[in-house]
């Protein structure tokens, strides 16, 4: 199906149809039938995660969440909604870019050594929920893994059959900046289907925009009818007030000459003394995508294997080389990421590493705002004034 990068905005001259709430549980079992996991938003343990969806009943229904820099919390609300909540702290860059995998065995034995390469992966998956933030974190990856000098071939397998069921946003978190980002709130691309979900005039529904032909086929098996003119505006006035509450903003004209202009800016000390440089940031960031590699043998000696797992800038180790860590300090390495998020990121992919999803404010520990510490590193050094 349809890979985000490649994909042209939506067919404009395809109607929009209507999907009573009862029935999206068929969209679910649709899915299924046709071979897809689907994977969507699941409530567990006080967060939203994505996991395998089963039927519409598995998602987080009348559920919002309510985010700040350093907290998160889900309430329940009566509106019985199932796409209420933004995003939580899992992205769909663990379906993709896997956090650990195996790559290869090498084993010993009378007539020496043979290389075992573990078998490609494949999978058949159906993105049921995805936000328009996280469809251009997906396109983002999808340039550094499956292009250039350092293709992932197991990225690549991974993403080569996958439906996208995308859901437009119909409210804003605290912590949400993705119109400042361009990503959002409504998805223009990159999906089969996209959901507006409209609860108004005692109605549930969703406003289904068809975005592939596999979209198109999945909904002439649907229990749809033609959406009206009234109901078009409904979703398009709800992605408008969703775009218009965004809880973070952030000025990105110049953004990246302002940063990298202003390396020794204070500002980069401040923040190092808050910051724990405990990773949660990258952890949760749905396109940081640094990784390191691991040999480890078994104790006989006779099996050894190389494993990829997720690393982070964050850690001393990342950047160690001949000699030592060429980023020593908390400041230089919280220096390096937000730059290379929010500037260098430019020149060595031609697009921000930033998608507005909010989730590294969210989730950092001590609450840094990474749309604070830009403009306040953009903005010019105040100097203590002197007589004379």
């Amino acid at each position: 199906m349809l890979a985000p990068d490649r994909a042209e905005p939506a067919p404009a001259g395809r109607s929009p149809w209507i999907l009573g709430a009862s029935d999206l549980d068929v969209l679910v079992q649709a899915l299924a039938g046709l071979g897809y996991r689907v994977l969507g938003p699941v409530a567990r343990d006080g967060g939203i995660v994505i996991d395998e969806v089963r039927r519409a009943a598995d998602l987080p229904v009348g559920l919002e969440d309510v985010q700040a820099p350093g907290r998160f919390r889900l309430e329940r609300r009566d509106h019985g909604a199932y796409f209420a909540f933004t995003v939580g702290h899992v992205s769909w860059k663990q379906t993709f870019h896997v956090p650990v995998e195996r790559l290869f065995q090498v084993r010993r034995s009378k007539e020496g050594f043979s290389v075992i390469p573990e078998p490609m992966p494949h999978q058949r998956v159906a993105l049921l929920g995805a936000r328009a933030c996280d469809l251009h974190a997906i396109a983002i990856q999808d340039r550094i893994l499956m292009q250039g000098a350092h293709a992932d071939p197991r990225y690549a397998a991974r993403r080569s059959d996958v439906f996208v069921v995308a859901v437009n946003c119909i409210r804003a978190g605290n912590t949400c900046f993705c119109v400042s980002m361009g990503t959002g709130p409504r998805a223009e691309r990159g999906f089969d289907l996209a959901l507006t979900e409209l609860l108004d005039a005692g109605e549930h529904r969703f406003l289904v925009e068809v975005g592939s032909d596999a979209g198109a086929a999945v909904v002439a098996g649907m229990p749809v009818r033609p959406a009206t003119p009234e109901e078009a505006d409904a979703a398009a006035r709800v992605s408008a007030r969703t775009a218009s509450s965004m809880g973070r903003e952030l000025d990105t004209d110049g953004l990246k000459e302002r940063l990298q202009q202003n390396l020794e800016h204070p500002r980069w000390d401040e923040v190092a003394e808050r910051c724990l440089a405990c990773t949660n940031c990258t952890l949760v960031c749905p396109t940081c995508f640094c990784t390191d590699v691991e040999d480890t043998t078994d104790l006989t000696g006779e099996t050894a294997e190389r494993t990829k797992r997720l690393d982070s800038c964050f850690t001393m180790g990342f950047s160690h080389v001949h000699g030592g860590s060429v980023r020593s300090s908390i400041k230089a390495r919280y220096r390096q990421w937000l730059t290379h998020k929010l500037a260098s990121w430019h020149d060595q992919f031609g697009s921000s590493g930033c998608v507005g999803c909010g989730r590294c404010i969210t989730w950092c520990p001590v609450g840094i705002d990474i749309t604070e510490e830009a403009a306040a590193v953009g903005r010019p050094e105040q100097r203590p004034e002197t007589d004379g």
